[in-house]
């Protein structure tokens, strides 16, 4: 059987578009940006004219952005950045319990060096109760961090509404919105935040670039020390190959926003795999409040890791995992309140750009053997 990709979630594959557009830097443009020679103009003109696509994607002005390493250094970047920066003010950190690890690890750090967390929970449909974050504001709160969407069952967070929470607060307030980027608008004045974390290898880039939005005005603390690269935010000489590749996948990204191909393939998916279960498969996730191509089911008496084992040409994710005969749901499932019987058979099927519809209709088909 032809292999099957549905795990985009996990990580997508490098446009031709991109793969294209970074050809030249294997040869040419080689010098560092940092230099003021002949070697550096091209490497300079790259870097400015990423920086233009990326800002234009997210509708801020290219100064507002700085390439990182990927999702999870712009994380770390902005939650040590804001705790080192602002400690003498207040040490409390607001984020939830669905947070990627990029987002809880370091909050843990934090906690060990003095910091005070709150995790606040999600409904039955992994959205956050925004009673429940204002609640939880105390005139130590300097940081409120809410995913964008979640990366396992795809639902939207009321980012806005959050934002103006914090705004009022005088709190400043990020979002990872690695998961979004591409998928779903992500312009930062509609959504109010401060600070947004991309990772390019979840909208056709490679692994190994990012960037964070920093609204202009916000001073936080470097994570990595050095030179006076990214206007002294972040040490260490630019990536310009990865950064040109980051820079053409939001342009592409810019142009086939509005396009409805993946959200009609994934409820097409959801229609036939309830027409062949029926009541026996339980969609995980909002039912209108999530990315466009994300569809997290869990089949009943079913174990995830034993349906994937079963379709092995089909990629995709599973929300539990089996050790020495006991299943243990993820964190995310375990914050909506899913039971370990529902959720151990959960199955995360994300779509991407090359998803076709006779692919879906193979995994129908394979399923149900």
């Amino acid at each position: 059987m032809k292999n099957i990709y549905l795990d985009y979630n996990a990580s997508t594959p490098i446009a031709p578009e991109v793969i294209e557009e970074i050809q030249s830097y294997f040869y040419d443009n080689y010098g560092n940006p940092s230099t003021n020679h002949w070697a550096a103009s091209g490497a300079k003109e790259a870097l400015n004219k990423a920086r233009q696509q990326v800002a234009e994607l997210l509708n801020c002005e290219t100064e507002e952005i700085v390439f990182t390493s990927g999702g999870s250094e712009s994380n770390n970047h902005v939650l040590k950045g804001v705790y080192y920066a602002l400690k003498n003010k207040g040490n409390h950190i607001i984020t939830t319990k669905i947070e990627h690890p990029a987002v809880i690890k370091p909050c843990e750090f934090l906690e060990r060096l003095g910091a005070k967390v709150t995790y606040v929970g999600v409904d039955q449909f992994g959205q956050v109760n925004l009673e429940e974050i204002e609640r939880t504001i105390t005139d130590k709160t300097i940081l409120i961090s809410v995913m964008h969407s979640n990366n396992e069952v795809g639902t939207i967070q009321p980012i806005k509404q959050i934002s103006t929470i914090a705004r009022k607060a005088n709190i400043l307030f990020h979002t990872d919105a690695s998961q979004s980027v591409g998928k779903i608008p992500t312009n930062v004045d509609d959504l109010g935040v401060d600070f947004m974390t991309i990772a390019g290898h979840k909208l056709y880039a490679p692994k190994g670039v990012g960037a964070i939005y920093i609204r202009k005005g916000i001073e936080i603390e470097p994570l990595i020390h050095g030179a006076g690269h990214e206007s002294g935010r972040r040490a260490g000489t630019e990536n310009v190959l990865f950064t040109v590749a980051l820079g053409k996948a939001c342009e592409l990204a810019k142009d086939s926003l509005f396009n409805n191909h993946l959200l009609e393939l994934r409820d097409y998916l959801w229609s036939e795999l309830k027409a062949v279960y029926g009541d026996q498969i339980v969609l995980n996730g909002h039912p209108t409040e999530r990315l466009p191509n994300t569809l997290n089911v869990s089949f009943a008496d079913k174990i995830g890791s034993q349906v994937l084992a079963n379709i092995s040409h089909v990629a995709a994710s599973t929300g539990s995992a089996c050790h020495s005969g006991k299943v243990e749901l993820s964190p995310v499932l375990k914050a909506m309140g899913i039971s370990e019987e529902i959720g151990k058979g959960a199955v995360r099927f994300s779509l991407g750009r090359y998803t076709r519809k006779d692919e879906i209709d193979e995994v129908i088909r394979s399923l149900t053997i």
